[in-house]
């Protein structure tokens, strides 16, 4: 559906709180997404985001907290909260040998180049 009605207006899209497979991830960066992250991706079981999370290009990722829900490692099984988004970039940094400085200050730029009106 996305391909077929979304795509030919050639708006950029967000696909929040990714939890599917590279192959998924692909296919709405093809159609011109945005993949969002949240706290899922530091969850034990988690391989397949953890997977898209290392080859999503850095200029189209984003990192949130989907707050209330999935808080991440560490505080799995707490309610979620703003302040640990800190907890989803240093599980991204990780995992691409960066720091949680760098994801932070890319993922904020591509949110102010989603939406331009926030700087």
């Amino acid at each position: 559906m996305l391909r077929n009605h979304w795509a030919p207006s050639r708006l950029p899209g967000i696909l929040h709180c990714f939890t599917g497979e590279w192959k998924h991830a692909q296919a709405a960066l093809d159609i011109g997404f945005y993949i969002s992250f949240a706290g899922n991706v530091s969850f034990p079981k988690a391989e397949n985001i953890r997977d898209a999370a290392k080859q999503v290009p850095l200029d189209r990722m984003l990192i949130e907290t989907d707050s209330p829900y999935l808080a991440p490692v560490p505080h799995r099984g707490k309610r979620n909260e703003p302040s640990f988004v800190v907890n989803t970039a240093e599980a991204i940094a990780r995992l691409r040998g960066m720091s949680k400085e760098e994801i932070g200050q890319q993922t904020t730029e591509n949110f102010h180049t989603l939406f331009p009106q926030t700087r």
